[in-house]
């Protein structure tokens, strides 16, 4: 295992990281397999505020905060339009509706019985 090879090379840091934060890493997998390229980014966040970092560097100090609150969410705005559309988007009431998925793909459940 991976972890193995780790500590074989004196990095057990990673390879404790590794376990304990193993279930969150590979979280994703309880979402179906169409999401996956979205849930495994976190690129929706950093793209538009380093976007919108340069812009209010570049300006360093505005004059009035309503110039700077119009152009943060003006370059938001541009930004959003320019992110990725998801591929199954008729899915994500499923996943709100708690349907469970392993490895991508639905686990049909049975109704429980009720004993009488």
């Amino acid at each position: 295992m991976f972890t193995d090879w780790c500590r074989e090379r004196s990095y057990d840091a990673a390879a404790e990281t590794l376990e304990r934060d193993w279930e969150r890493m590979v979280t994703f997998y309880d979402f179906p397999a169409e999401d996956w390229r979205h849930l495994r980014t976190t690129n929706v966040v950093e793209s538009p505020f380093a976007a919108l970092r340069l812009r209010t560097d570049a300006a360093k100090r505005f004059k009035r905060v309503d110039r700077a609150i119009v152009v943060i969410w003006k370059m938001l705005m541009v930004a959003e339009s320019r992110f990725r559309r998801l591929k199954a988007p008729e899915l994500m009431k499923d996943v709100h509706q708690g349907t469970v998925y392993k490895d991508g793909i639905v686990i049909e459940t049975e109704p429980e019985k009720v004993a009488a």
